[in-house]
C-alpha cells in the first residue's frame, strides 16, 4: 500500500491559474483554470501544446526546454502594432514566512506584495518576442508617497526615514523588512491600496525577485517529440545524459582534480625518468623532448563512464529497443530528473513544489501502458507540492479522469478566438473525449456511436430505449452463408454496418442519419438520468 500525503494548504506556492496574451494562437487574453492534475483536449493545432511551452517559458526564462522567437509573436497583433506577448500566473498556498532581503523574515502580505485576492499575482512581457523579459508583481500596494517606495530602498534610506518618523525606538534598524512594516504601520490610515504594477527587473528590486523566484515550482516540460533516433545521447541512454550532470558537480571536480593531480604528477616522474635515460644515449635528442600532459580542465572525464546503460537481462540496449519502451523509459527518467531537481531545491530550505507537464503521454504506448500512465499521474497529482499537466489525444486516458480535470481548447468560436473551457457532465456519466468532441466540434463519428450503444447495452437499457422506435429491413448473412432479413430500428441498423462491413447487401446508412442515432441515444440516456435524479 502507498501512502499518499494530503495536499497542504500553505507552504508551497500552487500555479492556480495563468493568463497568456499575443502568443501564437492566443491573440486576446485567455485565463487558464489549474487544479492538482490537469488534462488539456481539444484537436489538433487547436493550442494544447502551446500552453505547456507558454509555462515553460514564463518559468523558466528561455533557458528550459522552449525558446521565444519572433514566430512566437501573434501574427494579427503584430500586423496591429501590439508586439507585447504578456504571461500572467497566479499563485496561492504562499509560504507563511519568506526571506527576501539579507536573513530577515518576512511575508509577501507583511510587503503588500499580495494582489486583492491574495495571490501572488506575477506577469511577464517580452516585448517583440524577445529573449528577455520585463517582470512585475501586480499587488494591491500603498500608493501614498511617503511609503510606497520601501522595497526599493537600502537600510541606510530606511533609518533615515524611520528616524525622521520618530518611531525607530523599538526597531530592529538592521532588519529592513522589520523598518519597512513599522513604517507601513504608521500610515496604516493613509496608505492609499491599489493594484499597482511593481517592476521588479529594476536593479534596486531584482535583489528581491531573485529571492521570490526561489520559492517559485520547479517546471519540467516532457514533450510529445522528443528526439528518437538511435543517434541521440538521451535516447541511447538516459545515465549518459545524467553522468554530464553529476560529474559537473563542484565536489565532484574538485576530487576529479585530486586525483588527476596524483596522476600528473607519477605521469611527468615516468616522462622525466625516461628523458634522463635518453639524455645518456642521446643528449640532443632529450632535449627536444619534453613531457605533453593535457591540462585537467581538458580531460574528458564522461568518456570514462561511456559504457554505463539501463538493459533488460537479454543484454538489449535502449536504443535498440522498440518507440514504445524507449518513451516509457524517457517519461519515467524526466521524472526522476526533475524530483532530483526538487530535493537539490529541498536541501537549500527551499519549499519549492513542482509542475510536471507532459505532452501526449499515450504516444507508442500501448493501451495497458496508457492506464498504468494515468494512474500513476493521478498518484503524483496526489502528492504534496506537486502538480501534473498534460495534452491528451486519448479517449483511455481522458475516461480514467475527473470532470475538474479536463479543460477543452476550443478555437471554433463565433469569433475564432481561442477559449480554454472546464468540462461539465453531459450524457455520459464519466469524461469521454468522443462526447467532448462532439458538444464542441460537432464531429459525428462511429466511435461515439459505439461508445453510446455500449452504455445502453452495458446498462441494460437496449429493449427500453428500442420502444417505440420505427424499424427498417437488415439483411443479415448467417455463418452459412444464407441470407435472414430482420428488423432493426435505426440505431441498431448502423451498429450493424459498423460491425459488418463486409456485408455489402444493405443500402449504406447516411451521415445525417449517424446524426440521427446519436441525438436518439443521448436523449434518452439524458431523460434516463432525469428519472433517477427524480426518485
Amino acid at each position: 500500500m502507498i501512502f499518499v500525503p494530503m495536499k497542504s494548504e500553505v507552504g508551497s506556492m500552487y500555479l492556480k491559474r495563468f493568463k497568456l496574451k499575443n502568443f501564437r494562437g492566443y491573440k486576446e487574453a485567455v485565463e487558464i483554470n489549474f487544479d492538482d492534475l490537469t488534462a488539456f483536449v481539444g484537436k489538433n493545432d487547436s493550442g494544447k501544446s502551446t500552453i505547456l511551452e507558454a509555462l515553460d517559458i514564463f518559468f523558466n526564462e528561455n533557458k528550459g526546454t522552449v525558446k521565444l522567437d519572433k514566430d512566437d509573436l501573434n501574427i494579427d497583433c503584430k500586423d496591429a502594432g501590439d508586439v507585447d506577448i504578456m504571461m500572467t500566473a497566479y499563485f496561492s498556498g504562499l509560504p507563511d514566512s519568506i526571506i527576501i532581503d539579507e536573513s530577515n523574515p518576512t511575508s509577501l502580505q507583511d510587503e503588500y506584495l499580495l494582489n486583492k485576492n491574495n495571490e501572488l499575482e506575477i506577469k511577464k512581457v517580452f516585448h517583440n518576442a524577445s529573449s528577455s523579459c520585463k517582470t512585475y508583481i501586480i499587488a494591491n500596494h500603498p500608493q501614498n508617497s511617503e511609503c510606497n517606495d520601501l522595497l526599493c530602498l537600502k537600510n541606510g534610506d530606511l533609518k533615515k526615514k524611520i528616524k525622521g518618523l520618530g518611531i525607530d525606538s523599538d526597531i530592529d534598524l538592521t532588519k529592513n523588512a522589520e523598518i519597512r512594516q513599522a513604517i507601513w504601520k504608521y500610515y496604516r490610515d493613509k496608505l492609499q491600496l491599489a493594484e499597482s504594477k511593481i517592476d521588479i527587473s529594476k536593479e534596486d528590486a531584482k535583489k528581491y525577485w531573485n529571492k521570490i523566484s526561489t520559492y517559485l515550482p520547479i517546471y519540467s516540460l516532457f514533450q510529445s517529440d522528443r528526439n528518437n533516433s538511435d543517434s541521440d545521447d538521451e535516447i541511447q541512454d538516459p545515465l549518459k545524459n545524467a553522468v554530464k550532470e553529476i560529474i559537473s558537480s563542484n565536489v565532484l571536480q574538485e576530487e576529479f582534480e585530486e586525483v588527476a593531480a596524483q596522476v600528473l604528477d607519477k605521469l611527468n616522474e615516468v616522462a622525466s625518468r625516461t628523458l634522463e635515460k635518453l639524455k645518456e644515449m642521446d643528449e640532443e635528442t632529450a632535449k627536444t623532448l619534453k613531457p605533453s600532459i593535457p591540462d585537467v580542465k581538458q580531460l574528458k572525464w564522461a568518456d570514462v563512464f561511456k559504457n554505463v546503460s539501463i538493459a533488460g537481462d537479454e543484454g538489449i540496449p535502449i536504443n535498440k529497443r522498440g518507440s514504445g519502451v524507449r518513451r516509457l523509459i524517457l517519461l519515467n527518467f524526466f521524472r526522476a530528473e526533475a524530483e532530483r531537481k526538487l530535493e537539490e531545491q529541498n536541501e537549500n530550505n527551499s519549499t519549492a513544489s513542482i509542475i510536471y507537464a507532459i505532452e501526449e503521454p499515450e504516444t507508442s504506448q500501448h493501451f495497458s501502458n496508457q492506464v498504468k500512465l494515468v494512474e500513476a499521474f493521478k498518484t503524483l497529482a496526489s502528492l504534496n507540492n506537486v502538480q501534473v499537466i498534460m495534452t491528451t489525444h486519448s479517449g483511455t486516458i481522458v475516461k480514467k479522469l475527473d470532470f475538474n480535470d479536463l479543460r477543452l481548447i476550443d478555437n471554433e468560436g463565433i469569433d475564432k478566438g481561442t477559449a480554454v473551457k472546464t468540462i461539465r457532465p453531459n450524457c455520459l456519466p464519466y469524461p469521454s473525449l468522443n462526447e467532448v468532441n462532439y458538444i464542441a466540434f460537432n464531429q459525428i463519428t462511429e466511435e461515439y456511436h459505439n461508445e453510446l450503444y455500449g452504455y445502453l447495452e452495458s446498462n441494460n437499457l437496449l429493449n427500453e430505449y428500442k420502444k417505440g422506435k420505427r424499424t427498417r429491413k437488415y439483411i443479415q448473412i448467417c455463418r452459412n452463408n444464407e441470407l435472414k432479413e430482420t428488423d432493426k430500428i435505426l440505431t441498431e441498423y448502423i451498429r450493424h454496418q459498423i460491425h459488418h462491413p463486409e456485408n455489402d447487401k444493405n443500402e449504406p446508412y447516411k451521415p445525417e442519419e449517424l446524426e440521427e442515432s446519436i441525438e436518439m441515444m443521448r436523449n434518452f440516456i439524458q431523460k434516463q438520468d432525469n428519472i433517477m435524479d427524480d426518485m
